[in-house]
């Protein structure tokens, strides 16, 4: 198999876009993307899109076969890949995979959702059908209500505190002040440390114990990459990141019938795979971008992902380690806490995210001297992972 490198980025700023249509939104970070790479007239062999839900949200499907068109790539080889909010991720391994097989050359992935054209509820209630349609979405459940079960399991085995899960949350919206894409501009406070309308404590209860502040924002958004095999990179005169593993794993649908509902085993293999077919291990890593959709999640999944031990990730938290000029910044775009979260866009920005750093072009969130990267894109509660690690060679 070849070696698989990005050359192109794209990213449209998170958030609520009125006037475009998804389509519209999508081709923005595309052609950012191709730009970016400079590709001039060379054509683009395929297309995937990662999309979760543009038939229940913007009552269209067969979303990649009008971006082609729209883009002006036919005859592209183009398909939507729907892996609920990892949906971006498994567009990037199917790009990935498509160029290491020698297949094609020049890949373009994209990730999108627009989900503010339908009201909260709504969003809510699409998002639910990722649970089971017997055992869990008739009684009610959604990610919120899984979440909350989730963080007060975790809180009682692992010792992590509201204040642990409010550390989150401060972190990474002041992370997000310092990017342009990111959906939330808002610096937010622990109740008594700073003097702030915007308190974590005294927001409003989602879903016992989280609250609203230990969610992520519904946001339209959408981000591309373009990928083509390590050995053509010197003729786009970009910086070589590698995509240097991936992994993939799922676990249980229904989080109640799992052995521990607190053990995120698919988070644990798909980053093994990652790491082990990258040869490289945790602590290799500079920079991680973790799917935050609640501030638990940040905790878990670094633990799980082997950068702390199962009960420490709040406590490295505590330390300062996972902030920018910590030893290991987790989420430095803000994650989707604070650039949002637009389902099939998320793991496609997470790594766009990943590639600025590697290049030194993050600008003021930038992480010094960073060459290797992780990111982690969380499907359904946990059922369905995929993982990356880039490295940036010379």
């Amino acid at each position: 198999m070849r070696k698989v490198a990005i050359v192109g980025v794209g990213m449209i700023p998170f958030g609520r876009y009125e006037s475009e249509s998804l389509v519209e939104m999508l081709a923005m970070p595309a052609l950012r993307a191709m730009d970016d790479a400079g590709i001039g007239d060379r054509a683009v062999d395929a297309l995937y899109v990662g999309n979760m839900a543009a038939g229940m949200f913007n009552h269209q499907s067969a979303v990649a076969s009008a971006l082609a068109d729209y883009l002006a790539l036919l005859p592209a080889a183009a398909d939507t890949i729907e892996n609920g909010p990892a949906s971006g991720g498994s567009a990037i391994k199917n790009g990935l995979l498509a160029v290491a097989s020698g297949y094609y050359d020049l890949v373009l992935v994209v990730g999108g959702e627009k989900m503010r054209d339908v009201i909260g509820p709504r969003a809510t209630d699409t998002v639910a059908t990722m649970t089971h349609p017997t055992a869990e979405y008739i009684y009610g459940v959604t990610l919120p209500s899984l979440a909350g079960m989730f963080t007060r399991l975790y809180m009682e085995k692992y010792g992590v505190t509201e204040r642990h899960l409010a550390q989150v949350a401060i972190k990474n919206h002041n992370n997000g002040l310092l990017n342009p894409y990111a959906h939330i501009h808002a610096s937010i406070t622990q109740e008594g440390i700073l003097d702030s309308p915007h308190s974590v404590v005294n927001s409003p209860i989602v879903s016992d114990p989280l609250r609203l502040y230990d969610c992520c924002p519904v946001s339209d958004g959408a981000a591309a990459l373009l990928l083509c095999p390590a050995e053509m990179v010197a003729e786009f005169k970009k910086p070589k990141v590698v995509i240097a593993g991936f992994g993939q794993a799922t676990d249980t649908q229904t989080v109640q019938e799992r052995e521990d509902p607190t053990d995120l085993k698919a988070v644990r293999l798909a980053a093994q795979q990652a790491f082990a077919m990258a040869k490289q291990t945790p602590r290799d890593v500079d920079l991680a971008e973790l799917h935050d959709a609640f501030t638990i999640l940040e905790i878990a999944e670094s633990e799980h992902a082997g950068f702390f031990k199962k009960g420490e990730g709040a406590r490295a938290l505590e330390e300062g380690r996972t902030r920018i000029g910590g030893d290991l910044p987790i989420n430095p775009s803000g994650g989707l806490k604070a650039r949002g979260h637009a389902l099939g866009g998320t793991g496609v920005a997470q790594v766009a995210e990943l590639v600025w750093h590697l290049r030194g072009e993050a600008g003021q969130r930038q992480v010094k001297g960073a060459e290797v990267g992780f990111s982690l894109n969380f499907g359904g509660f946990g059922n369905n992972v995929t993982a990356f690690v880039l490295r940036r060679e010379a």
